[in-house]
């Protein structure tokens, strides 16, 4: 499949400034770039990188851009104005955002670039005239996120930045014959201004591309970092366990949509996938590879392994018992974890793990036959030395295989 027709399946062209999409079958020069303003990227901008792969994988020429000077005024397509971050905190960042960006680009042959780089050396009065002179305030005044932060406020600053980034296109024309931005559809503002700085400039027509915000479709809610719960790429800021996690939770609804966005199966793959889901929705076939794929892509395939390892034994495909040690550390880290006496009663185990809040909530959930341990219903009122394999189980309550606790003996 050439890349207009498998980008147009996987929903991935929203605004475009190109009328045939077959303009994207012949291999040029792209960039993408991402802000510095935490130092990790999240899902969010993966949607993004991951799109920069299938072009840079169908012959494209790649530059990527870890924005150190943008970073520091700050993109105004929030609701109110960014606080200003110090030099040094955003030079950090920029090195986290790189790092990243190597591993999801391993293997490639890339670009990468930071735009305080020639911005630095660029004098006020200088970027007025070059760049400020060839845009009216009215046709800024007309792009929606300007239109959309009037209403709360928008400083000189964060009014300015979509002409910076119009300066990053130009400058990656002329030095790397960059014609191609891609982005989210949320930059679409900011990237036209590099396509009509370049014609004003340059007297020649270049081309941005605009990809659809990923939402969740249970929620609403888009992936990003401004966003509650954000998931990060950063394993200290959300553990690969926890990623892994949130990928095998992923809907039903969405599930298609996410294989299709966020990994690098072809056309034909995710479409066995989705057969296969269909023909057996309880084993969420297609939430598990989703899962395997895209923390593989993120984090390697040694620690995508260990989170589906310990993904498996809290679904209970897995005994807690069979595993490794190594295994079981990061369910440590990751659930509820006591140790116990052998002989201790469940109503204790069950509040002193967290599964219970109290006595009568304990006490209820051992008459209920909702106590369970390795999976299997739990009918004793002890913990005895011959209900643990190899000093561990997994204890439950109720069904939900997210109320899970594990205890060792001492």
């Amino acid at each position: 499949m050439n890349l207009s027709d498998d980008l147009k399946w996987r929903g991935l062209i929203k605004d475009k400034t190109f009328s045939d999409d077959k303009w994207l079958d012949e291999p040029r020069t792209f960039y993408h770039g991402v802000d510095a303003s935490a130092d990790s990227m999240t899902i969010g901008n993966l949607a993004a990188m991951l799109t920069a792969r299938r072009l840079l994988e169908a012959g494209w020429t790649a530059v990527l851009l870890a924005g150190g000077a943008t970073s520091l005024i700050g993109d105004p397509k929030e609701t109110k104005e960014r606080e200003l971050q110090p030099r040094e905190e955003i030079e950090k960042n920029v090195a986290a955002v790189k790092e990243q960006i190597n591993q999801l680009f391993a293997g490639q042959q890339f670009t990468l670039v930071d735009n305080y780089d020639w911005f630095k050396d660029v004098g006020y009065l200088d970027f007025l005239r070059d760049v400020g002179k060839n845009f009216a305030i009215s046709e800024l005044m007309q792009r929606e996120f300007i239109t959309e932060r009037l209403r709360s406020g928008i400083s000189y600053a964060e009014f300015s930045y979509s002409l910076i980034q119009g300066y990053d296109y130009w400058q990656l024309y002329k030095n790397h014959q960059t014609v191609l931005q891609i982005g989210g559809s949320d930059q679409w503002g900011n990237m036209l201004s590099g396509v009509a700085l370049i014609r004003k400039k340059e007297a020649q027509e270049v081309h941005a591309l605009s990809m659809p915000l990923v939402v969740d479709k249970s929620t609403g809610r888009k992936f990003g970092k401004s966003e509650a719960g954000a998931i990060w790429l950063d394993a200290s800021k959300t553990t690969v366990f926890q990623f892994y996690q949130f990928w095998i939770n992923a809907s039903d609804e969405d599930v298609e949509d996410y294989l299709k966005v966020f990994t690098l199966l072809t056309k034909e793959e995710i479409e066995q996938i989705m057969r296969e889901q269909q023909s057996s929705p309880a084993e969420r076939i297609g939430q598990k590879r989703l899962a395997d794929e895209i923390t593989d892509i993120v984090h390697g395939k040694d620690q995508a392994d260990k989170a589906r390892n310990a993904a498996n034994v809290v679904q209970g495909r897995t005994l807690i018992g069979d595993v490794s040690e190594e295994i079981t550390s990061v369910l440590r880290e990751e659930i509820p974890s006591i140790k116990i006496q052998p002989g201790s009663p469940v109503t204790e185990v069950l509040m002193e793990s967290g599964l219970a809040v109290s006595k009568t909530d304990a006490r209820r959930l051992t008459q209920d036959k909702a106590v369970y341990v390795n999976g299997q219903q739990f009918g004793k009122d002890h913990l005895d030395a011959a209900d643990f394999k190899n000093g561990r189980l997994m204890l439950r309550r109720g069904k939900a295989y997210k109320d899970s606790a594990l205890v060792e003996l001492a």
